[in-house]
């Protein structure tokens, strides 16, 4: 199977008030189409790495490829424009336009990476929301839609630009356990149907659990 990230000896310090090094040593890999969590108790470093390989710092040590392109040391410039291509990002909270429509909301990073037209990605959006079971939804400003419906409109705008990795920041960290099972079955989903690699970060147990593999982080290291 085709290896779509790999983070080498990456070290990372944090400078205030005092220099100290949030993470130690971390080398892995994650195959293209691999459902991967990562877990570990608040403070432990995951936020932090998710964050690095989501190319948005570039203040570490160590090495960061993705798609066999060394991204350590690109400009910022070239760094967002690899990260509107190939990453789709999934955060706790939602973060849609409230006064847009669903529809609108999900073609926003397709509209600003200009590779088609307009008509060309509202029907991807289309067929995103589709996908997610909420295209009857596609017309309602988001602000009226549950809280459930907000975060499967959120995934589908991560899944517009054909992401090769979709990232997620405690993606079910703020819905019920209906959602939460609902979300969980979209990402499985992607990852065995349509080969969608999913890096998430989790305090959630049963969703590590179920996901294809967990890296465990401890005090900044990668403990299992």
């Amino acid at each position: 199977m085709e290896t779509i990230l790999k983070a080498q000896n990456i070290n990372k310090y944090f400078n205030e008030p005092d220099k100290f090094q949030v993470l130690k040593n971390i080398s892995f890999e994650v195959k293209k189409g691999e459902f991967l969590s990562i877990t570990g108790k608040s403070g432990c470093g995951k936020s932090t790495l998710l964050y690095l390989l989501s190319t948005m710092d570039t203040n570490y040590e160590g090495q960061i490829e993705m798609k066999n392109t060394l991204l350590t040391g690109k400009t910022q410039n070239e760094l967002a424009k690899f990260r509107n291509e190939n990453l789709g990002f999934v955060f706790q909270f939602h973060y849609l336009l409230p006064e847009f429509t669903a529809l609108q909301n999900v073609m926003l990073p397709a509209l600003k990476l200009g590779k088609f037209s307009k008509e060309e990605i509202e029907h991807h959006a289309i067929s995103k929301l589709k996908l997610l079971g909420i295209e009857d939804q596609a017309m309602k400003a988001s602000n009226k839609l549950s809280g459930g419906q907000q975060q499967r409109v959120a995934i589908a705008r991560a899944l517009i630009n054909e992401p090769a990795i979709i990232m997620g920041d405690e993606p079910t960290g703020n819905l019920d356990k209906t959602n939460t099972h609902i979300v969980f079955d979209i990402f499985k989903d992607l990852a065995l149907n349509q080969k969608q690699t999913i890096i998430a970060v989790t305090h959630d147990s049963d969703f590590a659990k179920n996901s294809d593999r967990i890296i465990e982080m401890s005090d900044g290291e990668i403990v299992e």
